[in-house]
């Protein structure tokens, strides 16, 4: 189900297949699908009333035992419509965190699903229990002394076990809490190191299923699970890569956004997510062939704004051009720093990393420093760390024009010359040559 939104930018078809993909993700099978359009949701049932009566004559045709509707539901809804349809309900939300779930690895990747789907339940755990816990209370000493007596007796052990459940699941989301920022103060004294280190660091994102852990294994020779699916990894890798100029970064794959994004997942990950607030880099990697491509790269541009990323310098990898009829015909107008690739065959990724090296120095301090024959250990630095514009041999040592990360020009500062001295001394060693080349040999 969904309620199609003037201002969306997606669909209601559109969207209901991409939750139709979701739900096969997570194993189900899908047997339909319904639209209804209102102006506004209907806040007892989510839908119309002659709707939910439909699908509850509709489970009894098509034998369905759970109904996902393509919103987040309140608690009242969810259990409204579980009874008038005769069928377990969930949202989308629900139906991301179970394939977050399924999808999580690490240590890390754990915790954060625990905690976003404690926060999830926590609301709705009233309702979940509202049936056991009248029947526990039925009995009471009071019930058949009248309305005071009735109530008390029913409400007093259902609000007791139910304020052990929520004590419980607070207790965990605080425990929980407590895990994920040492995990955090562990990520960050790492991300320190790095930049301790001055290497750059590229953030791949984009939307799910976009093909960026098969670019991240490309690019990388790395073993990151890269399948058909939404959501097919969720843990973040990082791998060092080597650009054509010879300078290292980091290459980080993160997960994939989606449209609707819970936001409590965008809260419970976000110890993860800054990796790509960190970065210095985002590489957006864009499924070239999806009908939508358009919508995904706003959605994860509005994920990013969310974060606080969205002003990083950007590279864009069109990717999947090798499943085009005409992929010269790609518009890269519309994308910032966009090169055409295919992460399957390889095709232009020499292209794209050229890109983010440019990239990558324009966002560096344009240096030039004159180095000692004798410590050839910071012409090697330089290379590594920095984009090397120009490099020539003087009489004094190795002059070297180019950019470097702001984190590391204070240890090429002894040697720093003026890019007009450097040009002077350049143009007067050229002259030397000449002369030395244009005396005649005499022999004796």
């Amino acid at each position: 189900m969904d309620n199609e939104s003037e201002e969306s930018l997606w669909s209601a078809d559109d969207s209901l297949e991409e939750l139709a993909a979701l739900a096969r993700t997570a194993g189900a099978e899908v047997v339909g699908s319904g639209v209804q359009r209102l102006k506004a949701v209907n806040p007892t049932l989510y839908v119309g009333k002659g709707r939910a009566q439909e699908l509850a004559m509709l489970r009894d045709e098509l034998d369905f035992s759970l109904l996902i509707v393509d919103d987040e539901l309140a608690p009242t809804q969810q259990r409204n419509l579980e009874k008038t349809v005769g069928a377990r309900v969930i949202d989308r939300t629900a139906l991301i965190l179970d394939i977050f779930a399924q999808h999580a690895h690490t240590r890390e990747g754990q915790l954060q699903v625990e905690l976003a789907q404690l926060e999830y339940r926590l609301p709705r755990l009233a309702g979940s229990s509202r049936g056991e816990l009248s029947r526990l209370g039925g009995g009471s000493r009071g019930s058949g002394g009248g309305g005071v007596g009735g109530a008390i007796g029913v409400r007093g052990p259902g609000e007791t076990k139910l304020e052990i459940d929520r004590r419980r699941i607070r207790a965990r989301i605080a425990e929980l809490h407590r895990e994920l920022g040492m995990v955090r103060q562990q990520r960050s004294l790492q991300r320190r190191q790095r930049e301790a280190r001055a290497i750059p660091v590229v953030a791949v994102v984009g939307y799910t299923n976009a093909g960026k852990s098969t670019l991240f294994n490309t690019l990388t020779a790395a073993s990151v699970l890269a399948e058909n699916k939404l959501f097919a990894t969720l843990d973040p890798t990082t791998r060092y890569l080597t650009l054509p100029s010879h300078q290292e970064v980091l290459l980080t794959d993160t997960v994939g956004f989606i449209q609707k994004l819970p936001t409590t997942l965008v809260a419970a990950f976000r110890g993860t997510l800054e990796e790509v607030v960190e970065a210095d880099v985002l590489l957006e990697v864009v499924d070239a062939t999806h009908e939508n491509a358009i919508e995904q790269s706003q959605t994860v541009d509005d994920v990013l704004h969310e974060l606080g990323a969205a002003e990083k310098p950007r590279v864009t990898a069109l990717n999947k051009v090798d499943l085009l009829d005409n992929p010269d015909e790609v518009d890269l107008s519309l994308y910032p720093n966009a090169v055409a690739v295919s992460a399957r065959t390889g095709a232009n990724l020499d292209l794209l990393m050229r890109t983010l090296g440019e990239v990558l120095a324009d966002e560096m301090v344009r240096y030039t420093v004159l180095l000692p024959y004798d410590r050839g250990d910071m012409v090697e630095v330089f290379h590594r760390r920095g984009h090397v514009m120009r490099q020539e041999a003087q009489e004094t040592g190795t002059l070297i024009e180019g950019t470097l990360p702001r984190q590391i020009v204070a240890a090429f500062a002894p040697w720093r010359v003026a890019p007009a001295t450097s040009r002077r001394a350049a143009h007067r060693q050229r002259v030397r040559d000449q002369q030395t080349t244009s005396q005649p040999q005499q022999t004796l």
